[in-house]
């Protein structure tokens, strides 16, 4: 099995799923182990490397070249989503997949019903899950590849300017880049590994805001209920019903945004609904965050009483507001893509990746593919020939910059 396969198997077993009600950093200790084994083996390579007490791991190839070259990063995170289980990850590989439906186990069998994404990896091998976790492609995909990127280099010897490299934790709750060492990744300009269909150059991403909602009713024995129960539950019924309902992500696409009701927990007397808000359409964005306090302001008004605590909380904004001034950094991606034998694919990105916030505070920072698709569920699924392919290209980004005098 090839080293870059043999890493990714490897790192998909540990555990790292994040936490996001953890007050922590990292929010799950259990990040720590593949931090920790990434860091083993960057100084077995001989890399100049270290982890700090957030468990963020730096390393650094020094130029090896007499000429000047722009500085550059690569950045992926080790967390992967709580959205599905994470623990005794088992990863299944078919060879040469036909396109046939795929069962990975008596409950779950995919195909291109279910998985559309199949159709683009017929012929490709490909790992899957055995349907009772998540894979952990996102982005531990993205992890073997950087590492992978290292260990050709330094095995080839290859010309390169200076070199910064950063594995993140707690991308998937939106705090991978709270702690980001700015003094020590001196890059002009890096590319996060953490997209799907490999040939993918994103520099488009939503702008995104969190919404936790609190209702308070009124219990009483519903026996003697009438005109004076308010069941929190119901609260909570009532807003996400005067909600625009096509703002549903199951009714959008592209550049459309939505309210996404992410988890509800109730009783009677209290009910805490999470919700996250997205659009890539800044003003788009400010209506939506801003039906949410009218429609909070409705219902307290029309009860008579504090029934509804609304605190939205902004997360990240689009990368392109910034990118679009650098746009030479999308264009040695696109040179790269065309350079490895492939079309380059431009499209906004439906989520965030820890090179939004890196953007907005200084770093440039597009989100390049991986190979892998599904993320966040048990059909998640890698393309062994895709991943190999974006190793080719973050190796062909390394080329063009360092001859590029």
């Amino acid at each position: 099995m090839k080293r870059l396969i043999k890493n990714f198997m490897n790192y998909v077993k540990i555990d790292t799923q994040s936490d996001p009600y953890s007050d922590t950093v990292p929010s799950t200790v259990k990040q720590k182990n593949l931090s920790n084994l990434l860091l083993k083996e960057l100084k077995d390579l001989g890399v100049d490397s270290f982890i700090d007490d957030k468990g963020y791991v730096y390393g650094k190839l020094p130029s090896n070249v007499n000429h000047n070259v722009t500085p550059i990063g690569f950045v992926a995170h080790v967390d992967t989503s709580p959205d599905a289980p994470g623990k005794n990850v088992n990863p299944q590989i078919i060879t040469d997949y036909d396109g046939s439906d795929i069962r990975l186990n008596s409950a779950i069998t995919m195909n291109a019903n279910n998985s559309p994404s199949l159709k683009k990896v017929i012929g490709e091998d490909i790992i899957v899950t055995d349907g009772n976790t998540l894979l952990g492609a996102d982005d531990k995909a993205g992890v073997a590849e950087i590492m992978e990127l290292v260990h050709v280099i330094l095995e080839e010897n290859r010309p390169h300017g200076d070199i910064y490299i950063c594995f993140t934790p707690d991308e998937e709750i939106g705090r991978g880049a709270d702690h980001f060492n700015y003094d020590y990744f001196k890059a002009d300009f890096a590319y996060t590994l953490d997209g799907s269909q490999v040939g993918e150059i994103e520099y488009e991403n939503f702008n995104a805001a969190s919404a936790r909602l609190t209702f308070i009713g009124k219990s009483i024995h519903p026996g003697s209920a009438k005109n004076q129960m308010i069941n929190s539950m119901h609260l909570a019924m009532e807003f996400h019903q005067m909600l625009p309902v096509f703002e549903n992500p199951a009714y959008t696409e592209k550049y459309e945004g939505f309210n996404h009701l992410s988890e509800i927990n109730g009783e009677v007397e209290k009910t805490v609904a999470n919700y996250i808000i997205r659009n890539h359409d800044k003003l788009l964005f400010n209506k939506q965050k801003d039906t949410f306090k009218e429609i909070e302001k409705y219902l307290n008004k029309k009860y008579g009483y504090k029934a509804v605590k609304l605190v939205i909380k902004d997360s990240y904004y689009n990368m392109y507001e910034i990118i679009k001034d650098h746009m030479h950094i999308v264009e040695v991606a696109r040179k790269a893509i065309e350079n490895s034998g492939l079309t380059p694919i431009t499209m906004p990105i439906r989520g965030g990746t820890d090179g939004a916030r890196l953007t907005f505070e200084g770093l440039p920072c597009p989100n390049l593919g991986t190979g892998c698709y599904n993320f966040h569920g048990r059909m998640e699924f890698a393309s062994i020939n895709q991943m190999e392919k974006a190793v080719e290209i973050a190796l062909e980004i390394v080329k063009i910059i360092c001859e590029n005098k």
